[in-house]
C-alpha cells in the first residue's frame, strides 16, 4: 500500500498502523485465504490419489508442481482466483464463488495432460475447505506472530522483575497507602500471569479441529462414489495430515468451539496486559516510574515539557478493542442455524482485525516498558512519608505476644490521622512487653516492610 492508499484506508488497520499490522498479512489477509484453500484442494488431490480405490494417479512430479501451487503462491495467482470469481477466465465463466474460483484456479494449473480434474473437490462442500484452510491460518497467526510478541513482553516483565526485587514501593489496595511490595515483586506478578495466559493461548492452537464430512456431515457423497472405502478414516488422517485435530461429529459446519476456546485464550492474555497497561499508567502518573523522551516526540501540542504514557495507553484502546471483537468471534461463530447457515462466512474474515489490534497492542505495551525507568527516590520519599503502614506489623507483633487489643490500640493511633514513627515509639514506649520485643518494634521501618517480596521473584519460571 503506498502511502497515498493509506491516507484513504477505511480502517486504521490498513492506513496508520499499516506497518504495525503487516506480519499478519501472510495470514489475515483475502490472498492468504486463496493460498490456504489452494492448499487443502491440493493436498487432498494427492490424498485422493493415494486410495486405491480411486484411478486417480498423480506421480512424483505431478505432486510436486501441484504443492508449487501453494508454495510458490504469488500476487498473479491471487488475482487469477479474483478474476474468476467476478469477471470469469478462459473457459469458466464468473463463479461469484470464492472456493468454486479455487477449483477452478487448481484446474487451470494442473500439469500438462493431467487427467485430474474431475477429481478436485471430489465430494467437497465449501466448509470443508474453508473450515480448515481458516485454522491452518490462524494457528500460524497466533504461532508465527502474536505468540512470539507476548513472549518478549513477558521476557521484558521477568527481567524487570529480578532487576528491581530488591526496590521497596509503597503498596495501593483500594487506592490507600497499604502494605508496602517491591517493584519486582509486581512485575514478576505480571509475568507468572502472562506465562499462564500464553500457556492457555499455546494449548488452544493445539485443539484446533478440523472436518472432512461432506454437505452435511454425513460423508454421503463420498459414501455414494466409493461405498466400501471407509472415509471417516481416511477424513481424519487427512486432517490430522495438516496439523489439526480431528473433528468427527459435525453438520456442515464445523462447530467452531475450538476457535472460540482459542479467541477467549487470546482475550485472557489482552485483560492481563490491560491490567498492566493501566497500573503502569499509574505509577507514571504517581512519578513512582519516569519514562525516557523520545528524541523528536511531541508530548503535548501544547506544553512543550510533557512525556506523556501514550504507548500504554494506545496499547489500552487497541486490546479493548480486540477484546471486544474476540467476544464477539467467539459468541458468533459457535451457532449456525440447522445444519448451515452463511452468515460466519464474513464474520471469520474478521479475525484477522481483531488480531491486528492485538498485535498493535502488544507492540505498544513492549514500547512503554522499554521507556519507564523505576524512580527509586520517590518510591523510598513516599514509603518514609506513610509510617502508619507499619501498623499491620506492630498490631501482629503484638498478637504474637499474648495482647488480644493489639489491633484496637493501634487503630487508636494511626486512623485518619496524621502519623510519625516518633508516634509509634511513644506508644512502644507503654507497652508492657519485654526490652527485646520494644527494639523488635522500634527497628520497623517502612522501607523494610517488605515480607520476602524480593525473594518471591524466583518463582518465575
Amino acid at each position: 500500500m503506498t502511502e497515498t492508499d493509506a491516507l484513504y484506508a477505511v480502517s486504521p488497520l490498513d492506513g496508520r498502523y499499516d506497518g504495525r499490522t503487516a506480519p499478519l498479512s501472510p495470514y489475515a489477509s483475502e490472498a492468504a485465504l486463496m493460498r490456504a484453500r489452494v492448499r487443502v484442494e491440493v493436498e487432498y488431490l494427492i490424498a485422493l490419489a493415494e486410495l486405491e480405490a480411486t484411478p486417480l494417479e498423480l506421480d512424483l512430479d505431478d505432486r510436486n508442481h501441484l504443492r508449487g501451487l501453494y508454495q510458490h503462491f504469488a500476487e498473479e495467482d491471487a488475482q487469477l482466483i479474483k478474476k474468476l470469481e467476478t469477471e470469469g477466465h478462459a473457459e469458466f465463466e464468473a463463479t461469484n464463488h470464492d472456493v468454486k474460483a479455487v477449483e477452478y484456479f487448481v484446474r487451470l494449473r494442473l500439469p500438462e495432460g493431467s487427467d485430474a480434474s474431475p477429481w478436485i473437490h471430489f465430494g467437497l462442500t465449501s466448509e470443508d475447505v474453508n473450515n480448515l484452510a481458516h485454522r491452518l491460518l490462524v494457528r500460524d497467526a497466533v504461532d508465527e506472530v502474536l505468540l512470539p510478541q507476548l513472549y518478549d513482553v513477558r521476557d521484558t516483565l521477568a527481567d524487570m522483575a529480578r532487576d528491581y526485587r530488591a526496590l521497596p514501593m509503597l503498596a495501593r489496595t483500594h487506592g490507600q497507602p497499604a502494605t508496602p511490595t517491591t517493584f519486582g515483586k509486581e512485575m514478576a506478578v505480571y509475568a507468572a500471569r502472562l506465562g499462564r495466559a500464553t500457556g492457555h493461548i499455546r494449548r488452544a492452537t493445539d485443539d484446533l479441529r478440523g472436518k472432512l464430512g461432506g454437505a452435511s456431515g454425513t460423508y454421503a457423497a463420498h459414501v455414494a462414489a466409493y461405498p466400501d472405502v471407509d472415509w471417516p478414516a481416511f477424513a481424519r488422517e487427512f486432517v490430522t495430515g495438516l496439523g489439526l485435530e480431528f473433528e468427527p461429529l459435525t453438520t456442515q459446519v464445523n462447530p467452531c468451539d475450538d476457535l472460540a476456546a482459542l479467541f477467549d485464550a487470546v482475550r485472557g492474555a489482552n485483560t492481563v496486559l490491560l491490567d498492566l497497561d493501566l497500573d503502569m499508567w499509574l505509577y507514571v502518573s504517581d512519578r513512582y516510574l519516569g519514562q525516557e523522551a523520545v528524541e523528536g516526540e511531541t508530548g503535548s501540542s501544547t506544553m512543550p515539557h510533557k512525556v506523556n504514557p501514550i504507548d500504554f495507553e494506545n496499547s489500552e484502546g487497541n486490546l479493548s478493542k480486540a477484546n471486544s471483537d474476540l467476544t464477539f468471534l467467539a459468541d458468533y461463530v459457535t451457532t449456525s442455524r440447522l445444519q448451515r447457515d452463511l452468515s460466519d462466512s464474513t464474520v471469520k474474515r474478521n479475525i484477522g482485525g481483531a488480531f491486528a489490534h492485538c498485535l498493535i497492542g502488544y507492540g505498544k505495551t513492549a514500547a512503554g516498558l522499554s521507556k519507564v525507568v523505576p524512580n527509586e527516590q520517590v518510591m523510598r520519599d513516599e514509603l518514609a512519608d506513610t509510617p502508619e503502614i507499619i501498623g499491620e506489623a506492630v498490631q501482629t507483633i503484638l498478637r504474637r505476644e499474648g495482647q488480644a487489643d493489639a489491633y484496637e490500640r493501634v487503630k487508636a493511633v494511626t486512623r485518619g490521622k496524621d502519623v510519625t514513627l516518633a508516634d509509634f515509639r511513644e506508644l512502644f514506649d507503654d507497652l508492657d512487653v519485654d526490652t527485646n520485643v520494644r527494639e523488635e518494634l522500634t527497628a520497623l521501618t517502612p522501607a523494610d516492610y517488605t515480607g520476602v517480596a524480593g525473594a518471591l521473584v524466583d518463582d518465575l519460571e
